[in-house]
């Protein structure tokens, strides 16, 4: 049977499939795929397979590199001094307790279907394709923004540890306008090693990431201890200036949670080990492992060293912008450059994950078709998606050239918190939904209800006058929720149960998730919505005027198989891959 034509195969092809986006958009966009699917003949594009060589500890050490970069030398500082005091210390436990349950539900998922494209495959089996692409899309920018940005603060931190100013490493393009005008080649440098790193290899890079990790947790466990000798107890609950508010909890339990949502962005990065779920040995045994694993490691380590620096220091004599380098400055100077050092490494390592993540995402999202399938190819002699990994290494090295730090700073963190949000949405959606046998709307409406009730809360954190009122409305939206998902609870059955691994008490972990995440979104400035707003019209402008009509020819050619409306069969989802390993 001949193929019916492509649209791009002509113009005016394109123009009659321009002309049919309405009715594509509507039976695309909504259209899901199953896990067997993935795991099957949608891998299947990449032409080869990537090569399983990862175990579980492989995975917590790309978690801990992911995770531990420069970024918690400043942010300890900056929350402490500003939010939380010595408190500190709790509010990376709480920012790590809700990343250990944004980490569960990730994993249920990442061992149900172990494929390269994280968050975008999880979405794609669940709410369609076109909430996956825009989720997908904005991920993508935000990746290369942050690794952009990571680059240049590489510059930063070797200067300070090698003693030559950064000024140094740059130079000034004076055509350019400003913010764009100084020239980083250092940071590009930094940014193509890495990629021919990834391009050759995911094992020899897991093996440099384990190796840097490692000096970068011994820089840690140095300056922790250094802290605990240096230190003073009485830190703890004694500020310098006694017109300073004292106690270990200067600023009361909402002085807290606003540190702990500052905090909570060192965390970012967990999410790209799920990417390599595809390249694990064992999924069912060292996917958890490794996920979770790393988000309690990396949670003691942020806590010893919160508690370090409250020991070094009184609260409010923390230097913002560079916490421990200045409570070692003077006598023990020489400390401030082990600080340097480890940083670099930190930056070295977060760096070299999140562009193994990013090109994952990319390789899968051109097995869908929404993109060209020339991302998806995997090459056959190194077992990587090379083309992704070049592609976007380019694109990265040409922004970290460019643009300054401060730009790029000012442009990341919503789309990772969003993908957070919905990867939890989607966690209990596929827990009581199958499309064709369960009606999906008692899910989507609790779905809703809570993200209001959530969205209330924040709302009113932010913005409503301190008082008995505040409390009140606070504590009401507190109980609206609860109420909600108890109700939920015990009327609506679940009708999926995980084969392997499964998030526990559902649906109370993930709908604590989704309420936190929430609640971060609403501590983020509002440049970052406007950046949001920005790359999600330009995806959607994207679907609209390829990738609909890209992923519409592929299914008429049968590389898309599942349409909108039919049913799932539960016996395809119950099919393993056959590298499925227990």
């Amino acid at each position: 049977m001949e193929s019916p034509p492509s649209s791009f195969s002509t113009f005016r092809s394109y123009l009659r499939a321009l002309a049919q986006t309405p009715s594509r958009f509507a039976h695309r966009a909504p259209s899901v795929s199953s896990s067997y699917e993935e795991l099957s003949w949608v891998k299947s594009r990449s032409g080869s397979n990537m090569h399983k060589s990862l175990r579980w500890y492989d995975l917590i050490g790309l978690g801990i590199g992911g995770m531990v970069g420069a970024g918690v030398f400043v942010t300890t500082g900056r929350a402490s001094r500003l939010y939380a005091g010595p408190a500190i210390l709790i509010s990376y436990a709480i920012a790590g307790l809700c990343a250990l349950l944004s980490a569960f539900c990730y994993t249920e998922f990442a061992v149900h279907m172990p494929v390269a494209g994280g968050a975008f495959s999880y979405l794609r089996i669940t709410f369609g394709e076109f909430a996956a692409f825009l989720t997908g899309a904005n991920l993508i920018m935000e990746y290369v923004m942050s690794n952009a940005a990571v680059a240049r603060g590489f510059t930063s931190y070797l200067s300070a540890a090698i003693g030559i100013p950064t000024a140094k490493w740059r130079f000034t393009a004076a055509a350019l306008p400003k913010g764009f005008n100084e020239i980083d080649l250092l940071a590009v440098a930094v940014v193509l090693t890495v990629t021919l790193i990834i391009c050759y290899s995911t094992r020899e890079s897991s093996i440099l990431n384990m190796i840097l990790t490692t000096l970068h947790i011994l820089f840690i466990i140095f300056v922790v201890l250094m802290g605990f000798w240096r230190g003073d107890w009485n830190n703890f609950t004694r500020p310098m200036n006694p017109n300073s508010p004292s106690g270990f909890f200067p600023y009361g339990p909402s002085g807290v949670f606003n540190g702990a949502a500052m905090v909570y962005f060192s965390y970012i990065g967990y999410d790209a080990v799920s990417t390599m779920a595809e390249e694990v040995r064992y999924p069912i045994k060292d996917i958890p492992i490794g996920v979770t694993g790393s988000v309690v490691i990396v949670t003691i380590l942020y806590c010893l060293m919160a508690a370090s620096m409250s020991m070094l220091l009184p609260y409010d004599m923390i230097d913002v912008e560079a916490p421990f380098a200045a409570a070692f400055s003077g006598r023990w100077e020489w400390v401030s450059k082990v600080i340097g050092v480890g940083a670099s490494f930190g930056i070295s390592t977060s760096l070299l994950v999140a562009m193994l993540g990013q090109a994952r995402y990319m390789c899968v999202i051109g097995r869908s078709s929404v993109v060209p399938a020339w991302f998806a190819r995997v090459h056959s002699k190194t077992s990587t998606p090379l083309n992704a990994s070049a592609f976007l290494g380019i694109f990265t090295a040409a922004i970290a050239l460019f643009t300054d730090l401060n730009i790029l700073l000012n442009l990341i963190s919503i789309g990772t918190l969003f993908v957070y949000y919905m990867v939890a949405n989607a966690v209990i959606y596929r827990r009581y939904v199958v499309i064709g046998i369960t009606k999906p709307w008692p899910i989507l409406s609790f779905l809703c209800l809570l993200t209001l009730t959530s969205l209330l809360f924040t709302l009113s954190w932010h913005f409503a006058p301190s008082g008995s009122s505040k409390s009140f409305l606070l504590g009401l939206c507190i109980g609206l929720a609860t109420a909600i998902t108890l109700i939920f609870r015990h009327t609506v059955p679940q009708v999926r149960k995980p084969e392997f691994w499964g998030v526990p008490f559902m649906p109370w972990l993930p709908s604590i998730s989704i309420f936190m995440n929430i609640f971060l979104l609403g501590s983020l400035d509002g440049l970052s919505y406007v950046r949001f707003g920005f790359f999600s019209g330009l995806a959607v402008l994207v679907y609209v005027l390829y990738s609909v009509h890209a992923s519409f020819d592929a299914e008429a050619e049968g590389f898309l198989g599942v349409k909108n409306g039919e049913m799932i069969r539960e016996s395809t989802e119950s099919e393993e891959d056959p590298n499925h390993k227990v």
